[in-house]
């Protein structure tokens, strides 16, 4: 055997593996069961569900149907850990699963005879309007997925008129992403141990135009399984990369660090309080939103420190095992919020009716995670775009049955649950 074919056959070992590990979660028994198992050992994906999956996988971004499409090729492209860090939820999953049932809950009142021959999806945020309220969240090391990593993403934001925000982790620079995306975008902000460290980003952000920044509140500690299991030290790919790293900072390839001291310094602080939001309010121009708020109480906080934006998110299920999906917590939040500031809601969206469904339950813009790296690791930026038009056009269609021709027509009358 060659070493190429050692190579993928090792990497082929390596994602059963993490599958057997997902098919023995319980999870299995919140997607159905057997059905379930039987996906898995199809390799099928096991976390993510929600199409009807055929033999062949999609050759190209403008094949696919559905966001689903990209999944499987992502999982062919890349490596089994690089997989398992994308896939992986907190604990047993439950909150990923939450996730999803929580739209299965709400029905959807269609109307009949309104002209919705033109369909307006635009938004307005801090001063820019945006084609969609759809939005691409911070995900780290996007080069994991794709060599041009978020770099694909910003052209594939500027092809769409999307609003991406950019991780803290990310691979790319908030600079190299700006000139890409031909204008700046939000950037997501991971306090450190360090202010100092901290206050350098945040003002690199500012200097690059950033018009936000949205401090993530909801990871100070959580389990994370799916990667400690993986065995690096088996796959070769893993090692190719990581032993290149021998020697080095273990942040060299997370270039918002570029030039800081990192030594001894950490993120995900737990001692963090809420002055923290009037230490960022005081110390940036860009507006501050907070991400990861799912309850009203904290909600009102967020409006009491001077936060200019809500962003309801428990990180795609990753940050608890809480078992309640932001669908879930979105009315409260809203109802908390009052209209004062933007709300924004993540983690679950699949579908153009997941995103209309938060629309009427008092959202401002929806943000989409895992489905845009899924066309990312698929097609590069092809695939992002493939999966904002896919997005957008079920977006346009639900609301034409439900006679919205604008964002501001969208509203719980169209909902039952």
């Amino acid at each position: 055997m060659s070493a190429a074919a050692s190579t993928r056959a090792d990497a082929r070992t390596l994602r059963r593996h993490f599958l057997r590990f997902l098919a023995q979660s319980p999870l299995l028994a919140s997607f159905g069961g057997m059905a379930v198992q039987r996906h898995v050992e199809a390799q099928d994906d096991a976390v993510l569900s929600g199409a009807l999956k055929w033999t062949e996988l999609i050759a190209n971004a403008d094949d696919a149907v559905n966001v689903w499409d990209f999944e499987p090729v992502l999982r062919k492209n890349v490596n089994a850990g690089h997989y398992a860090y994308l896939a992986q939820g907190a604990d047993s999953f439950g909150t990923i699963a939450a996730n999803r049932r929580g739209f299965d809950k709400i029905r959807l009142r269609p109307r009949r005879l309104v002209d919705t021959s033109s369909v307006d999806m635009s938004v307005q945020l801090f001063g820019q309007r945006y084609s969609s309220p759809i939005l691409l969240c911070p995900v780290g090391e996007q080069q994991m997925f794709h060599p041009d990593g978020e770099v694909a993403v910003a052209r594939a934001a500027k092809a769409s008129n999307t609003l991406q925000m950019l991780s803290t982790v990310a691979n790319f620079s908030v600079e190299d992403v700006a000139a890409a995306r031909g204008a700046p975008g939000w950037f997501q902000l991971y306090p450190t141990s360090k202010w100092e460290n901290t206050l350098a980003m945040i003002e690199r952000a500012e200097r690059a135009g950033c018009a936000a920044l949205a401090v993530t509140v909801d990871v100070p500690a959580r389990n994370l399984e799916p990667v400690e299991r993986f065995d690096r030290d088996n796959d070769p790919k893993c090692q190719a990369c990581h032993a290149a790293a021998v020697g080095q900072s273990p942040w060299r390839l997370r270039h918002m660090f570029d030039g800081l001291d990192m030594t001894g310094v950490t993120m995900g602080i737990t001692g963090l309080t809420w002055s923290y939001i009037d230490r960022l309010k005081s110390a940036t121009a860009m507006k501050v939103l907070v991400k990861g708020i799912v309850t009203a109480e904290d909600a009102a906080l967020c409006i009491r420190h001077g936060a200019d934006g809500v962003i309801v998110s428990n990180h795609g299920g990753r940050a608890d095992e809480s078992l309640r999906g932001t669908i879930d917590a979105l009315p409260e939040v809203a109802a908390a919020v009052r209209g004062r500031v933007p709300v924004i809601v993540d983690s679950g969206f699949r579908r153009g009716t997941d995103i209309f469904k938060a629309l009427a339950l008092g959202a401002t813009a929806v943000g989409v995670g895992r489905p845009y790296i899924w066309g990312l690791g698929a097609f590069g930026q092809a695939g992002v775009e493939k999966v904002v038009e896919l997005l957008t056009r079920e977006l346009k269609i639900v609301m034409q049955q439900m006679g919205s021709a604008s964002m501001a027509s969208i509203s719980r009358s169209s909902l039952e649950y």
